[in-house]
């Protein structure tokens, strides 16, 4: 982090960051599930999350899913399933208890081709775990819900708050960007049919009117 992005980033930036982060947190309590999907993104800490959980027989298998985007690309050039997969290897984890679904570019996609995948690998499915960033779990929830009612989600990442992650970002304006993302998704794609609605209590949106009036607007959807 640059001292100029530094010194454009406020305590009152970062109190309304910690408002949308807290939110996104789902806050599910941790069960065994029939299976995980390991959500592709750019934080490979959601497949050591992954290693962590099998380890702890939170689930049998696990379909790690994602192509590349324009964040991801250049970190995970050859796909974030086929990254994700190598990392869990890596810590363990046997080859006989993943699954590789690579196509996905949205979180849509991510659980419609899991599914296909684990129900092709004949895995029946009563719960599910998802396996995100911690900013990604309602979003992931609110989705898995609006695509796939028949299975209850149960929504984990590593346990780290927002000051945490922030020391494991590079740029913290793009996290607090990336968060609004996520949180405005979250708002607007039960409008489009991709998810399910969700309260947000004015606390939350007032977090995220104001962030957005100082310029965290980049990871905003299109106008």
């Amino acid at each position: 982090m640059t001292d100029r992005q530094e010194a454009t980033i406020s305590d009152a930036d970062r109190a309304d960051a910690r408002a949308l982060w807290d939110f996104h947190q789902m806050g599910h309590e941790l069960r065994p599930c029939s299976a995980a999907i390991a959500l592709g993104s750019l934080d490979l800490g959601v497949a050591g999350a992954a290693a962590d959980l099998y380890h702890a027989g939170m689930f049998p298998v696990v379909a790690f899913t994602g192509d590349t985007s324009g964040a991801t690309r250049e970190r995970f050039p050859r796909g974030e399933a086929v990254h994700y997969r190598e990392h869990a290897l890596s810590l363990g984890v046997p080859d006989e208890a993943i699954l590789l679904e690579s196509k996905a570019t949205n979180t849509g996609q991510n659980i419609g081709f899991s599914r296909e995948v684990l129900e092709n690998a004949g895995v029946a499915v009563t719960t599910v775990l998802l396996i995100s960033m911690p900013y990604m779990q309602r979003r992931a929830y609110a989705t898995c819900r609006k695509l796939w009612p028949e299975v209850e989600p149960v929504c984990v990442s590593q346990p780290l708050s927002f000051d945490e992650y922030v020391t494991t970002h590079a740029d913290e304006k793009q996290l607090i960007d990336m968060v609004m993302g996520d949180m405005e998704r979250v708002m607007e794609y039960p409008k489009r049919g991709f998810a399910i609605e969700q309260h947000v209590p004015e606390r939350v949106r007032d977090a995220f009117d104001r962030l957005r009036v100082r310029g965290y607007d980049s990871w905003l959807l299109p106008a």
